[in-house]
């Protein structure tokens, strides 16, 4: 009868192990999110799932990134959009199946080329991750790959965009599975 909790345990560990497995792209690579970058090679070839991450970085005084309906992306209509950031750099988690539209808030720029469009499929092996966030820029540890931007990101404050971190909650909820079944035995 004790190995059924430990089951049931292990069994969450894994789940949300998996669920943090999610691949974060950087739009534009090492050129980021730029009027200059090649979106169209950029997008090409990719396979995006639900659960990974598009990270946006870009210099928040010339440039924005904008989410948008299949019509607004088609007009470079931004007056709309969804969801609208200028923080410099900004995440999208893809938390559902099917097409997703972004494009530089400055319409002159979206006709430009500084859109792009992502078909995100299926995820069998992990659950919805959740809304778009806000990720903190390149750090001098070299977590995230420099780009030719300089610019200071900041991070943006709202139920739309917010910090995810799944290693802690993974160690947090090893330790908290650790310490109950260790008082049980």
């Amino acid at each position: 009868m004790m190995k059924l909790p430990l089951l049931g345990f292990l069994g969450a560990l894994i789940c949300l192990a998996v669920a943090c497995s999610a691949t974060m792209y950087i739009v534009g690579d090492t050129s980021g999110w730029d009027i200059s970058s090649d979106l169209d090679s950029w997008e090409s070839g990719k396979r995006f799932v639900v659960g990974d991450v598009l990270m946006f970085q870009y210099s928040s005084s010339s440039n924005s990134v904008c989410q948008l309906t299949e019509a607004e992306y088609e007009k470079c209509d931004t007056s709309n959009a969804l969801l609208r950031s200028t923080s410099g750099n900004t995440t999208f988690t893809l938390n559902k199946p099917g097409e997703m539209y972004f494009a530089c808030c400055s319409r002159l720029y979206c006709l430009g080329g500084m859109k792009v469009h992502v078909h995100v499929e299926p995820n069998s092996t992990a659950a919805p991750i959740g809304a778009p966030i806000a990720a903190p820029g390149p750090t001098s540890s070299g977590l995230l790959p420099r780009t030719s931007k300089n610019n200071n990101p900041t991070l943006t404050s709202s139920s739309a965009f917010s910090n995810v971190a799944c290693a802690p909650l993974v160690f947090l909820l090893g330790f908290l599975g650790y310490s109950i079944l260790n008082s049980m035995f």
